[in-house]
């Protein structure tokens, strides 16, 4: 059977040697309707956030569809600790998956057995839906999966900090993805939500230093477009360009804007 080169060198064009330059949607909203429209974007993939967005499995596996049917891969934020729904939305179709609190290589090897088959997981058999997705057979799937699946663990927090050397050194991490509210709360020892700072680029230059050095790629969380492209320009190979909700809103509010200014002759 033939891959789908849109959707399946997404693993590849991220873990190309040298910067990626990859925009995701990022949407937590429970609506299948929302991702159809977003994924007609000129989004690179699209992120469903399970962690504090308010998916379910059977929705989520639902929006992997429109995902795919876009053409688009869909990479999943899981809740803290889920490690077992990793291997769900996998089997779903997802593309990648993202781990919120890897705290340590302990962490990191729990990740990968869940998130990898053998050797370097213990991944349980069952992808009907990514065989259907994916349009390769069972034994193409099961060589290609570990290659063509991400597994990122976040970066947010002291201890990911101290330990990022350890997390990028272990077998079927792919990469890292950096919170950087999270982080400036963990900096800050919870005085303060200060994302978009001097402070959290210096930590950030550093990690994307620590993946090159391994190999592996840097993705983070943009506040908005303008945010993201500053993380893109700071090395990271993934970046998220705002939440769904944070570009709604601020859609909403240009329109209204917009429509008054006119009315007003403005």
């Amino acid at each position: 059977m033939t891959q789908r080169p849109a959707i399946e060198s997404f693993a590849d064009r991220i873990r190309a040697d040298g910067h990626a330059g990859l925009v995701s949607a990022w949407i937590g909203i429970p609506e299948p309707m929302v991702v159809h429209h977003l994924a007609q974007e000129d989004f690179d993939s699209v992120v469903l956030d399970m962690q504090h967005g308010m998916w379910d499995m059977a929705s989520a596996s639902n929006a992997v569809t429109q995902c795919r049917s876009a053409g688009k891969p869909a990479i999943a934020r899981i809740p803290v600790g889920d490690f077992a729904s990793a291997s769900r939305l996998l089997d779903a179709g997802c593309t990648g998956i993202i781990a919120p609190m890897v705290n340590s290589v302990a962490d990191a090897k729990a990740l990968v057995r869940f998130a990898k088959y053998p050797p370097l997981g213990e991944r349980s058999w069952g992808p009907t839906l990514a065989l259907n997705h994916m349009e390769l057979s069972a034994d193409e799937y099961l060589r290609t999966a570990n290659r063509l699946t991400l597994t990122i663990a976040m970066v947010e927090t002291r201890a990911a900090l101290d330990a990022i050397d350890g997390i990028l050194g272990v077998e079927g991490i792919d990469g890292v993805f950096v919170g950087p509210s999270d982080l400036s709360i963990a900096l800050s020892n919870g005085a303060r939500l200060a994302p978009d700072t001097d402070e959290i680029d210096k930590e950030l230059a550093h990690i994307v230093a620590r993946c090159r050095a391994h190999k592996k790629f840097t993705c983070a969380f943009g506040s908005n477009g303008k945010r993201a492209g500053e993380l893109l320009k700071l090395g990271c190979d993934l970046v998220v360009a705002s939440a769904d909700t944070t570009q709604m809103r601020a859609g909403a509010a240009s329109a209204i804007a917009a429509a008054r200014t006119f009315a007003d002759g403005r």
